[in-house]
């Protein structure tokens, strides 16, 4: 089997370091992906670190990764629509059933019987799970590999295949459009891609956001109002007036004020995961027949469109591109949210090692 340079965690608290790892030949459907550049997400820390042990524990050695985008390297004979050269991607997601409503209908993230993920998955070829993009290269079914549209910045390509697809999902599915009112809590890694979109779909679009040092921010990434969540006197204008609210934050918070500000059948969708349950006003949502859902990433056929989205916008992350040997310096300011607002590693730095 090839063998390919890569940095993996070997235990909680062992940080990651340069190490080898096995990859599969190439079949029939496959295709093989010299990875250029890697994303870095929040989920590749709190999987290093084991922090999910409760529900996703992690198996070790483990290589995180799965905001990759790459160069066709090889493809198997019954490859149909990426050729060797080719700039392609490969998000969070490497598997599925291929049976089972989700599967047919290209929204396989919700597979019945469970997706495969880049990294920490299940697997049986070539190893006990699945090992992810910070590495040399990757074999990935064609299916869940996406060609990267001319013209975008590849570095900046790479956190679309988790950030990207993660907001932009939610959008699409509850159909996001020119004049309705959008809300997006938070403005980090998730909330700077979900204020890029709603703006590019036409919206009007308001941050919430308990910093005041990120309201200049919010508004070059095209916000039309910025509003200080400390303060709710700057709350009370909104009541009773946004068609879509997404809320990426991910630590514990209050989401009963956005409920207040959601218009009649509005939606309150969550994509940041506390580690504690939001308690919910029922009095909130029956007064205005309003909702609470959630979203994961979006499927094969969700992701492509994103990516094509994209390119027809122009539409990137705004990233700091790092080499891998700052992979723990890296996640170090990850946990203390000091990135503006996604690292992303450039893998020909793995050749220096």
């Amino acid at each position: 089997m090839p063998i390919a340079k890569a940095y993996s965690a070997t235990s909680p608290t062992s940080g990651l370091h340069a190490a080898t790892i096995e990859r599969r030949e190439p079949n029939a459907n496959d295709v093989e992906i010299e990875i250029l550049y890697c994303g870095i997400c929040h989920s590749d820390l709190h999987q290093a670190r084991d922090e999910w042990k409760d529900f996703m524990p992690t198996t070790y050695p483990c290589v995180p990764g799965h905001e990759i985008v790459g160069r066709v390297t090889r493809v198997g004979t019954a490859v149909s629509r990426l050729k060797v050269g080719d700039i392609a991607a490969v998000g969070c997601m490497v598997g599925s059933c291929g049976d089972c409503d989700a599967c047919k209908a290209e929204d396989e993230v919700y597979c019945s019987k469970g997706a495969t993920f880049t990294y920490n998955s299940p697997e049986s070829d070539p190893g006990p799970v699945t090992l992810g993009g910070y590495s040399q290269s990757i074999v990935v079914q064609e299916r869940f590999a996406f060609q990267v549209p001319e013209g975008l910045d590849p570095a900046g390509a790479a956190p679309l295949l988790c950030a990207g697809i993660t907001t932009y999902s939610p959008m699409r599915h509850w159909g996001v459009k020119k004049g309705q009112k959008v809300g997006v809590v938070g403005l980090g890694g998730l909330g700077h891609m979900g204020v890029k979109f709603a703006v590019a779909l036409g919206a009007e679009v308001v941050l919430f956001t308990t910093s005041p040092n990120k309201i200049e921010d919010a508004k070059r990434l095209g916000a039309s109002h910025v509003v200080v969540t400390k303060d709710p006197d700057q709350m009370k204008p909104h009541a009773w007036s946004f068609d879509f609210i997404l809320d990426t934050v991910s630590a514990e918070h209050d989401i009963n004020p956005y409920l207040g500000l959601l218009k009649r059948n509005g939606t309150l969708v969550l994509v940041g995961v506390p580690e504690k349950p939001l308690p919910v006003s029922s009095f909130q949502l029956i007064l205005g027949r309003k909702q609470i859902a959630g979203s994961l990433i979006g499927g094969t056929a969700e992701t492509q469109e994103m990516l094509d989205f994209c390119g027809r916008h122009g539409i990137t992350s705004d990233i700091e591109l790092i080499p891998i040997q700052k992979i723990n310096e890296a996640f170090d300011r990850l946990s203390k949210s000091d990135v503006k607002y996604r690292f992303v590693i450039d893998m020909a730095s793995l050749n220096q090692d």
